[in-house]
C-alpha cells in the first residue's frame, strides 16, 4: 500500500504548488460628485504567491471609470448622477499567472448637494379678495430637490415684496411652502397688486470640498388684491345748496347730487332719495341721476320759521348688497334757499306793539282824540299794524289816507318795509271839532309799491272826536319838526319848545310832557322848560327813521295844549352792508360751456340814497378772483372767460372761493362779504397721455404669467368718472400679453402692468424679433392715446446643445512632439447666451478589425471641443488604425432643461506611416539539417517576419547576410555562401524559405549559424540570428497524449514549460499530429519535438523518459495533461496487424506488472530517509507554479487531493503532518513516479480498509509507528460506503 501514499503525497505538492487568487472587494461606496479623474476606490484582491495582478472592469456601467491595470485603482471617467442612477453594477476582474477571477460587485452613488430646489408651477398668480381673513391660506409655493436627506428637505422663506408693506401682511410656512394672509387687504387705500419673493433652500449637504453647501433657488408670486363692496357710497362735491324761487314749475329741476363707489373694482349702481326734509313733499328726487326737481308748489311764506330754506336729507345706496349682506348706503344734507315773489300785498292787523302774533286780519278800528287837539296828536286806541309777508324790496309799503276827512289827518309812517306800527295823526286840528263831527272817518290804504296789482289794502278807522274846554295852552307852532342823529346820547336836547296860555293863572305854572306814554322810551321832555331829550342812546334810525309825539302843555287847570313833534333820526354810518345770504353756491362747467351769473345782494340799513346806503360790490383778491368779474353796482358775478377743472389744485375738489366785498359809501365805509363757492364741474375736456410714448422692455422666455413692464398714463381731469383709465393692448400681442390698470394714486395716474398670457411660454426659438405692442389708454369718455411698447424675449437657455455629426479627423501615428491638434468639435446652441464645453464619454479602438474599449487614451479632448494627442501615450497604427470618441457638449449657461446633448461619435482615422522594422517571428520549429541527407536547394529552415505598417512600407524581402558553423568545441567559422533564401507572402506575414545552395557536408558537426536580414519597402532592416542544428534523426523524440489534438494544442505552452523545465533543455516541438492507423476508443495525438542544449547537443526518447522518471513533478503534470508515451524516432506508417498488436500489448502488459512488482519490491528494501513532513511537502509544491497547477493543496506521493483540492473526495484530511518523517524505516520508502501505477480500488479492498485517524507525528516517536495517509483519510470519513479512484492520465496498456 505504499505506493498509495506515494500517489497521495504527490497530489497534495501538485495542489499546493498552484496559485490562489481571489477578490476582496464586495461594495463601493461613492458621492456623486467627485469630480473626473479623481480617485474612486481600489480593487482589493491578492495572490498567494506574491505574482503580479492585472485588473480591469467590464459591465454596463463601466464607461463611468477608469482602471489602472497595475494598480487596481479606479478613477471617474464619466460625471455620476445618484438622482439619475443610485445604484449601478460593475464587475471588476483581476488575473494573474494565467488565473482569472471577476466578481459583480454594487456600486452605491452616494448623494450630494448637487441640486437646488426646483420651483413647480412658478410663477405663482394668485387673486385674493381684500375681506380675505387673516391666517388665510391663499396658496402653496412648492419646491422639490432630488437630492437625499437633509439635502432633499426644503425650507421656504419669503426675501422681498413689492410694495415692502407685503412683508409684514404675507408669511410662508417653512416646512410645506404654504403663503399666510397676516394682515388685513385694502382695495382702496392700500396697494392693489404685492409681488413676493420666495426663496427656497435645501438642508445642506456635501458639494465638492463644502460639507454643508446649501442650495437656494427663488420664484415670484404675484398677487392681486380683488376689490369686494365693503364701502359705503360717497357723495361728491359736498356741500349741497342751491335756490329756487318760490311758486316755480312743478318738475323743475333745482339741483343733481352725484355719489360714486369707492369700491372702484365693483362700481356699483347707486339709487337716490329722499330720506327727510323739513317741508315734506315739496321736492321729489330721480332715484338713477339723483336730480331734485319741485314736487308741488312752494311758497316762502310758509316757510319763514325755517328762513326761508328747505333742509333734504338725500340718500345715496348702491344696488347691490355689500360684503354685509345690506345695502350700503349714505345721507346728505341738501339746502335749498327759497327766493321771494312778490306775491303777497300788505295786511293790517291788530298789534299793540311789536313783535307780536298779527292775529287776526283787520280791515276796521276805533279810536278817540280830544277835539282841537294839535297837529300831529295821534288818535288814540287804534293798535293799527302792516305787514307785508314778502321780503326785501318786495316788502316796501307806502301809506296813505282816504276817506272823507283824510284832509284833517296824516298817517305815520308814510313808508316803511314790511312791518310797522301805523298811527293816524290830526293835521288839520281845526277841522278836528267835535261840535262839527263827532265821528270822523278815514280809509288807510297801504300800498306794495313794486306790484302792479292786487297791491293794496285798505282797513277804515273811525275817530270818535272827544270834547274839552275852552282855553288851552298853545304852542307857537302846530308842530315841529325836530332832528337827531341816531344813536346820539342820553340828554341830548332836540330843541326847546314853550307853550303860552293866555291865562295868567298859567303863567309859568305850565307843565309839559310827552304822548304818548310809549314815547318816553325814547324822548323825554323837561317839565319846566319845555326841551325835549333823548331818552335812550339805542336810537337806531335803521330800525325807525322817525318818531311821532305830542307836546302837552298843561296848565293850572289841567287845560293841554299840544304840539305835534316829528322827531327824524339822522342817519350815520353805522350800518356795514348785510348780504341777503350767508354764502353762495354755484356750479360752473369747465371748458367754454361753462356761464355763470349769480345775483349778489346786500343791503344797508342806514338811510337810503345817501352813501351811507349806497353799495360798492368787489372781489377780494385771490388766486382765481380774475377769472370772475363782479358789476360794482348790481352786484351781479359772472366768470370772467372759461374756466379750467385741471388748473385748480386737485385737493380744492374743484372748489373755488370768491370773497365778494359790500362796502357802502359813508365815511368811513363799512364793508361785510360773503363766501361765494363756486363748483367747477369737471369735463371730460383732457385726454389720458402716457408718460412716455415709446417703452422697451424685455422678458425671459418660457415663463408663463412673467411680468414684462409697466406703461404710465395720466389724465388732468380731477374727478374719477373722467380721470379713470383703462388700458388695452390694440395691436402686436398675438394673443400672447395682457396689461392689467393698477391706480397709483390721487394724482399719479394709473400704472398699465404687461404681463405675460398665463397660458403661455414665450419661445425665443420660435421668434426672436421683438413684440411692437400697442397699448392704449382710454378713459371714460373714450379719449384715448396710444403708446408703442417693444417687448424683447431674453433668450433662456433652455435648448439642449447638438452634437455634430459625421465628425471625422486623420492623424498620422506617432504625432506626439508638442501639442498636436486633430481637429476642432464643433457643436451647435441655438440659445443666443451660451457657452460649450465638450466631455468626453468613452473611446474606443478598432484594433485589428475589433472594436473594443481604448487600452491607452490615445486622444483628450478639451472643453474647447479640440481634439488633440495625449502625450503620455505613442499612436500606433499597427494597434489600432481608427478611434471613436463618444462625447457630449454641455451648454455650462444652461438654465432651463438638459444641459448636455445627445452623445455623439467623433471618428479619427490613423494614417500610417514606416515606423514599424520587420519583425521576425520567434520560430516554434527547430531548423534541424540532417547532413547525410541534404541535397542542393533543400528547405532547411523557415523564418516569418511581419511588418506593422501598411501598403507598400509592410512589404517584406528576406536575404541572408551572413554564415557561420560553431562546432560541437564552440568554435565559430565563417562558411560562406552555403544557403539562400525565397520570399513569399502569406496573410499578414512573410515567410522566408532557406534553402542550400549545395550538399553540406557530413563531416561537420555543431550547428549553422544564420545571419537573415528582412527589409520592408521603406528600407527599414532587421536581422535575425537562425540556428540550423545538424543532428541526426534518431534524437527526435516522440510523446503520446491520450487528448485530441484541439486539446493539446490548447495546452501547448503548459506541456513545453514543463517539458523545458524537467530537461533544463530548449524544447522544439516539430509537429502536433493525431496519431493514425490504430484502432483505438480514445483519440490519441503524437508530439514530436527535439530537445537540444544551447550547446548544440540533444538527448533522445530514453534521456527524456529518464528525467521525467526521476522528475515527479513534471511528470505528474505532463500525465495531467494526457501524456501516456515516450516513443523514439519518427515512427512510420505501416499497416497494422492486428494479432501482432494484440500480442505486443500481452507482453507489455506482462512487463509492467514485472516492473511493478519489482519496484514495489525494491522500494520497500531501500535504506533511505524518505519520511517528509507534511507542511515541507507542502511548501515544496508551492514553490513549483505552473500556469494550470491545481488549486489545492495535495497528498505527497499520490494522485489524491484532501478535501479542499478535492472536492469529490470531500475527506477532512490533517495536511499539517502526513507522518513521513525522515527518520522513518525503509517500509516507508516508495517509488514517487506515479507513472508507474495505474490505482484501483475495488469494493472488497474499501469494506477492509481499517479506519483510521491521522495523527501528526512527533519528532521522536516510533519509527515503527506508521499511519498509511489514505487510510487515515477513509477512515476521518466515518462512514463504510465504497470508494473507488481512478487516474485517467495512465493506462498500463499504452505502457
Amino acid at each position: 500500500m505504499e505506493w498509495v501514499q506515494l500517489l497521495i503525497l504527490m497530489s497534495f505538492l501538485v495542489a499546493y504548488g498552484e496559485s490562489r487568487l481571489e477578490i476582496q472587494t464586495t461594495i463601493v461606496n461613492i458621492r456623486e460628485d467627485t469630480t473626473v479623474g479623481s480617485y474612486a476606490f481600489s480593487i482589493m484582491a491578492t495572490e498567494s504567491t506574491g505574482a503580479p495582478i492585472r485588473y480591469r472592469i467590464a459591465g454596463e456601467y463601466a464607461f463611468y471609470f477608469t482602471v489602472n491595470a497595475d494598480t487596481g485603482e479606479v478613477t471617474i471617467r464619466t460625471p455620476l448622477d445618484r438622482e439619475t442612477l443610485p445604484l449601478l453594477s460593475l464587475t471588476i476582474g483581476v488575473s494573474s499567472n494565467g488565473a482569472d477571477v471577476t466578481r459583480n460587485i454594487p456600486v452605491i452613488v452616494d448623494d450630494a448637494n448637487d441640486n437646488p430646489p426646483i420651483f413647480t408651477d412658478a410663477p405663482y398668480n394668485v387673486d385674493v379678495k381684500e375681506n380675505t381673513s387673516i391666517n388665510t391660506v391663499i396658496f402653496q409655493a412648492t419646491a422639490i430637490d432630488p437630492d437625499f436627506n437633509l439635502a432633499g428637505i426644503v425650507s421656504y422663506s419669503i426675501v422681498e415684496a413689492v410694495p415692502e408693506e407685503g412683508m409684514n401682511l404675507f408669511s410662508i410656512s417653512p416646512t410645506n411652502g404654504t403663503v399666510m394672509l397676516m394682515g388685513g387687504l385694502n382695495y382702496t387705500s392700500k396697494s392693489t397688486f404685492y409681488r413676493l419673493r420666495i426663496k427656497a433652500s435645501d438642508g445642506g449637504g456635501p458639494l465638492g470640498a463644502n460639507d454643508n453647501h446649501v442650495q437656494v433657488s427663488f420664484a415670484v408670486a404675484f398677487i392681486t388684491v380683488s376689490d369686494v363692496p365693503d364701502l359705503d357710497p360717497q357723495f361728491l362735491r359736498l356741500p349741497y345748496m342751491t335756490t329756487v324761487k318760490e311758486h316755480s314749475d312743478r318738475s323743475l329741476s333745482v339741483f343733481q347730487v352725484q355719489a360714486i363707489d369707492p369700491d372702484t373694482g365693483v362700481n356699483d349702481v347707486i339709487r337716490y332719495s329722499i330720506t327727510n326734509s323739513n317741508a315734506p313733499g315739496l321736492f321729489v328726487m330721480n332715484e338713477n341721476t339723483g336730480v331734485i326737481s319741485v314736487n308741488s308748489d312752494i311758497d316762502r311764506e310758509n316757510l319763514l320759521e325755517s328762513d326761508s330754506e328747505v333742509i333734504l336729507q338725500v340718500m345715496a345706496t348702491e344696488s347691490n348688497l355689500n360684503v354685509n349682506g345690506v345695502h350700503a348706503s349714505t345721507a346728505a344734507d341738501v339746502r335749498i334757499t327759497i327766493e321771494d315773489v312778490n306775491d303777497h300785498k300788505p295786511m293790517f292787523y291788530m298789534c299793540e306793539a311789536l313783535p307780536c302774533d298779527f292775529n287776526p286780519e283787520m280791515s276796521s278800528y276805533r279810536g278817540s282824540v280830544d277835539e282841537h287837539s294839535s297837529v300831529g296828536t295821534a288818535v288814540a286806541g287804534l293798535n293799527i299794524a302792516v305787514r307785508d309777508l314778502d321780503a326785501g324790496a318786495n316788502a316796501r309799503i307806502n301809506m296813505h289816507l282816504e276817506g272823507p276827512h283824510k284832509d284833517a289827518f296824516s298817517v305815520s309812517p308814510a313808508s316803511f318795509v314790511s312791518t310797522s306800527l301805523v298811527q293816524i295823526l290830526i293835521s288839520k286840528p281845526n277841522v278836528v271839532d267835535y261840535e262839527e263831527h263827532k265821528i270822523m272817518s278815514v280809509q288807510v290804504v297801504a300800498t306794495d309799491s313794486s306790484k302792479p296789482t292786487d297791491c293794496c289794502s285798505t282797513a277804515t278807522v273811525s275817530i270818535e272826536i272827544k270834547d274839552i274846554n275852552d282855553i288851552t295852552p298853545v304852542f307857537e307852532k302846530d308842530s315841529y319838526e325836530l332832528k337827531v342823529k341816531e344813536h346820539s346820547s342820553v340828554g341830548t336836547v332836540l330843541s326847546t319848545i314853550t307853550a303860552t296860555d293866555p291865562d295868567t293863572e298859567d303863567v309859568g305854572n305850565i307843565t309839559y310832557r310827552l304822548v304818548p306814554e310809549s314815547i318816553l322810551r325814547y324822548f323825554t321832555v323837561d317839565p319846566k322848560n319845555g326841551s325835549v331829550m333823548v331818552n335812550n342812546d339805542n336810537l337806531d334810525r335803521e330800525v325807525r327813521d322817525s318818531y311821532s309825539a305830542t307836546l302837552q302843555a298843561i296848565d293850572s287847570a289841567d287845560h293841554i295844549g299840544t304840539t305835534n313833534l316829528d322827531i327824524t333820526l339822522l342817519d350815520i354810518n353805522d350800518k356795514a352792508p348785510e348780504m341777503a345770504r350767508d354764502s353762495y353756491f354755484a356750479l360752473l362747467l369747465e371748458g367754454p360751456k361753462g356761464k355763470m351769473e349769480i345775483p349778489i345782494q346786500a343791503f344797508d340799513d342806514d338811510e337810503e340814497n345817501t352813501v351811507n346806503s349806497q353799495i360798492r360790490y368787489g372781489i377780494v383778491n385771490s388766486e382765481f378772483s380774475g377769472n370772475f368779474t363782479i358789476d360794482a353796482t348790481t352786484g351781479m358775478l359772472r366768470n370772467n372767460g372759461e374756466l379750467d377743472r385741471e388748473s385748480i389744485d386737485p385737493s380744492a375738489n374743484g372748489v373755488i372761493e370768491l370773497n365778494v366785498t359790500a362796502s357802502d359809501m359813508g365815511d368811513p365805509s363799512l364793508t361785510s362779504w360773503v363766501m361765494v363757492i363756486v363748483n367747477v364741474e369737471d369735463i371730460n375736456d383732457n385726454t389720458p397721455r402716457f408718460r412716455n410714448h415709446d417703452y422697451k422692455f424685455s422678458v425671459k422666455e418660457s415663463e408663463k404669467g412673467a411680468v414684462v413692464g409697466s406703461v404710465f398714463a395720466y389724465d388732468e381731469d380731477q374727478t374719477v368718472n373722467n380721470n379713470r383709465i383703462s388700458f388695452r393692448i390694440t395691436d402686436g400681442s398675438s394673443g400672447n400679453f395682457f396689461i392689467n390698470p393698477i391706480f397709483e394714486g390721487e394724482g399719479k395716474g394709473y400704472m398699465g402692468n404687461i404681463s405675460v398670457d398665463l397660458d403661455i411660454e414665450l419661445d425665443y426659438e420660435h421668434r426672436s424679433t421683438p413684440y411692437i405692442l400697442t397699448v392704449e389708454a382710454t378713459d371714460l369718455g373714450q379719449r384715448k392715446d396710444t403708446a408703442k411698447v417693444q417687448v424683447t424675449v431674453v433668450d433662456v437657455n433652455d435648448e439642449r446643445p447638438v452634437f455634430p455629426t459625421g465628425v471625422s479627423f486623420r492623424v498620422k501615428e506617432n504625432s506626439t512632439s508638442g501639442p498636436v491638434e486633430v481637429g476642432t468639435i464643433v457643436g451647435t446652441d441655438v440659445d443666443t447666451n451660451h457657452s460649450l464645453i465638450y466631455e468626453l464619454l468613452a473611446l474606443e479602438c478598432r484594433c485589428n478589425g475589433t472594436v473594443e474599449p481604448c487600452k491607452e487614451d490615445w486622444f483628450e479632448l478639451q472643453p474647447t471641443g479640440a481634439v488633440t494627442v495625449n502625450d503620455k501615450f505613442v499612436i500606433d497604427y499597427e494597434k489600432c488604425d481608427q478611434v471613436m470618441l463618444e462625447a457630449q457638449v454641455v451648454d455650462i449657461f444652461t438654465e432651463k432643461g438638459m444641459n448636455n446633448s445627445l452623445p455623439g461619435k467623433v471618428t479619427i482615422h490613423i494614417d500610417d506611416i514606416n515606423d514599424n522594422f520587420p519583425q521576425f517571428i520567434v520560430a516554434e520549429a527547430l531548423f534541424v539539417v540532417v547532413t547525410e541527407s541534404t541535397e542542393s536547394g533543400s528547405s532547411v529552415a523557415t523564418v516569418t517576419a511581419t511588418d506593422r505598417d501598411s501598403g507598400i512600407n509592410k512589404e517584406i524581402k528576406f536575404s541572408v547576410l551572413a554564415v557561420d558553423l560553431i562546432d560541437t568545441n564552440n568554435n565559430t567559422v565563417s562558411m560562406g555562401e552555403l544557403f539562400t533564401v525565397a520570399t513569399t507572402a502569406e496573410q499578414d506575414k512573410y515567410v522566408g524559405t532557406i534553402r542550400t545552395i549545395g550538399k553540406l557536408d557530413s563531416n561537420l558537426k555543431g550547428k549553422y549559424l544564420l545571419t537573415v536580414q528582412a527589409e520592408d519597402g521603406g528600407q527599414l532592416k532587421t536581422t535575425t540570428k537562425l540556428e540550423l542544428y545538424t543532428i541526426d534523426k534518431s534524437y527526435r523524440v516522440g510523446l503520446r497524449f491520450e487528448s485530441p489534438v484541439a486539446e493539446v494544442q490548447k495546452n501547448l505552452n503548459i506541456i513545453r514549460g514543463a517539458l523545458t523545465s524537467a530537461t533544463k533543455a530548449t524544447v522544439h516541438i516539430l509537429e502536433v499530429v493525431a496519431e493514425s492507423g490504430q484502432q483505438r476508443a480514445k483519440e490519441y495525438t503524437l508530439l514530436e519535438a527535439y530537445f537540444v542544449y544551447p550547446n548544440g547537443s540533444a538527448i533522445n526518447s530514453a534521456n527524456v523518459e529518464k528525467i521525467l522518471q526521476e522528475d515527479l513533478y513534471h511528470a505528474n503534470i505532463l500525465r495531467q495533461y494526457g501524456l501516456t508515451v515516450i516513443e523514439s524516432g519518427v515512427p512510420t506508417v505501416t499497416k497494422i496487424d492486428p494479432m501482432r498488436f494484440i500480442l505486443l500489448g500481452l507482453v507489455a502488459g506482462l512487463l509492467i506488472v514485472l516492473v511493478v512488482m519489482i519496484t514495489s519490491l525494491v522500494c520497500t528494501q531501500r535504506n533511505y530517509k524518505r519520511k517528509l513532513k507534511a507542511a515541507k511537502a507542502m511548501n515544496s509544491a508551492a514553490m513549483v507554479a505552473t500556469e494550470n497547477s491545481k488549486t489545492g493543496p495535495v497528498v505527497p506521493g499520490t494522485n489524491k487531493y484532501t478535501m479542499q483540492a478535492n472536492p469529490v473526495l470531500n475527506l477532512n484530511i490533517d495536511t499539517t503532518d502526513l507522518g513521513f518523517d525522515e527518520e522513518d524505516s525503509s517500509t516507508d520508502r516508495a517509488s514517487l513516479n506515479s507513472l508507474d501505477y495505474n490505482i484501483d480500488m475495488n469494493e472488497t479492498e474499501k469494506d477492509t480498509m481499517p479506519m483510521m485517524v491521522i495523527q501528526e507525528e512527533d519528532e521522536d516517536a516510533d519509527e515503527n509507528a506508521y499511519i498509511e495517509p489514505l487510510h487515515a483519510a477513509l477512515a476521518a470519513r466515518g462512514d463504510d460506503t465504497p470508494h473507488s479512484f481512478d487516474n485517467p492520465t495512465l493506462d498500463t496498456t499504452d505502457l
